[in-house]
């Protein structure tokens, strides 16, 4: 018998799970110690990272595998600007890492607080319609698998394995390298500017296909957007950033602290929340600045959220968020948070929210406090219908005969499943319920 171990819980408060034991290995030798101790005694085995996913991806009831312990750079190639990276290694501590060395991460989404086989292993993306996931990214990986062999995939083995793997959904074994193909270190200059949601909705080919980057935020019950557009520049092209100050009362006085208020505010009066909204929406100011690229993809949330979102085809987009629009007034549900709106390039990785099209992702969140999911719900149908992908890491409904639709790649991901754990040493009831038993 395992002695029985505290409650994992994820970020959000969404998901939790009482695993039988959970160790923190230093070695490779000790992750395959324990997934061949799992399957002596019929557990499981799931590594966990940071826990930021929204669903119970990470969840087990067997062992669970911390790979706190196993971070930092491994190798790096220069020549080729290739990092082989430990991976429980946050995105935050990669800038350390990738700087003194000229690079960068080619894209990046707006939250570092995952580890990097987290971040792969659910799909997470940033915006850019030339630019995919950060999965897309990955050149090479070595995972352990379900029998405890530990195998290579790169240019010269298993090539045929890394569009599954390098979004895997933890599926496939044990993450324990990650190469990542980077870029050299580059600025971003950072338009961002309030804009009437119509005119956004209507020029929003327009808006993607002239930048770098591209996003918008639209909070509901008001007729304006937040839109931020960067724009890559050589690293010697001179940085302006934002002053101490002034990213301060960004990014922790306003982001953090003022939204934590109200949105607590408005669980206790939602009939406040569309006067608040349009409150904040006659307050938003413009801001230009020039920042190395990290500084500017990332904003600091502290504020718990649920969130759901969706990878529609890019053309579906604005069709979609007029559809969510009329939907929260027809059911005069009270939403806090903004919606928002990014994209992505297509790509050909097995599970990947945009294999095989160019994408817009729609993302709907509610205060974490909030039980009320009929938004949620109503939401996800209008985003279904247009053919929508559920990010692998947020809220969704979705089973595996639903997602086989609108997956090509779908029966070939479970061949492989099939060939690197036949007997489900990593399955978990998430899995279960998305790719099958």
């Amino acid at each position: 018998m395992f002695p029985m171990t505290a409650t994992w819980r994820n970020w959000a408060r969404t998901e939790r799970s009482k695993p039988a034991v959970e160790v923190a290995p230093r070695s490779i030798e000790q992750i395959t110690l324990a997934v061949e101790r799992a399957r002596e005694t019929g557990h499981t085995v799931k590594a966990i990272g940071a826990s930021h996913s929204f669903t119970a991806i990470g969840a087990t009831d067997g062992i669970r595998v911390s790979m706190e312990s196993m971070r930092g750079l491994v190798d790096v190639d220069l020549e080729r600007g290739r990092v082989k990276l430990w991976a429980g290694t946050h995105l935050w501590e990669l800038p350390s890492i990738l700087q003194p060395l000229g690079l960068a991460l080619a894209n990046m989404g707006d939250i570092d607080r995952q580890t990097i086989s987290g971040a792969i292993s659910t799909g997470t993306h940033g915006t850019g319609l030339a630019l995919g996931g950060l999965s897309t990214q990955v050149v090479g990986a070595s995972l352990i698998t379900g029998s405890g062999e530990l195998i290579e995939i790169d240019d010269e083995h298993n090539v045929e394995l890394l569009p599954a793997v390098a979004l895997g959904l933890g599926a496939l074994g044990v993450l324990v390298t990650v190469t990542i193909q980077c870029v050299p270190r580059f600025l971003l200059n950072a338009v961002e500017a309030p804009a009437p949601l119509e005119r956004v909705l209507d020029q929003f080919e327009e808006l993607n296909r002239g930048a770098d980057h591209f996003e918008f935020y639209w909070f509901p019950h008001t007729e304006s957007t937040r839109t931020k557009t960067n724009t890559r520049l050589p690293i010697d092209a001179g940085a302006r950033p934002l002053g101490t100050v002034s990213r301060f009362v960004d990014e922790e006085v306003v982001n953090n602290v003022m939204l934590g208020a109200v949105v607590g505010f408005e669980r206790l009066a939602p009939s406040t929340t569309p006067k608040i909204n349009r409150a904040i929406e006659t307050i938003s100011s413009s801001r230009d600045y020039c920042d190395e690229s990290h500084r500017v993809f990332i904003t600091r949330r502290r504020v718990r959220f649920r969130e759901m979102e969706y990878a529609l085809p890019f053309e579906a987009v604005p069709t979609a968020i007029r559809e969510l629009r009329e939907l929260i007034e027809r059911k005069k549900y009270r939403i806090s948070f903004p919606v928002e709106v990014r994209t992505a390039a297509a790509d050909n990785l097995l599970l990947s929210t945009a294999h095989g099209r160019e994408s817009g992702y729609i993302a709907v969140h509610r205060y974490w406090r909030d039980s009320d999911h009929d938004y949620f719900r109503e939401a996800e149908a209008v985003l279904k219908a247009h053919d929508g992908r559920p990010h692998w890491g947020k809220m969704h409904t979705r089973d595996a005969d639903s997602l086989r639709e609108t997956y090509p790649k779908f029966d070939e991901f479970l061949a492989i499943r099939d060939r690197l754990d036949p007997d489900r040493v990593f399955a978990n009831p998430y899995l279960e319920r998305v790719l099958g038993k």
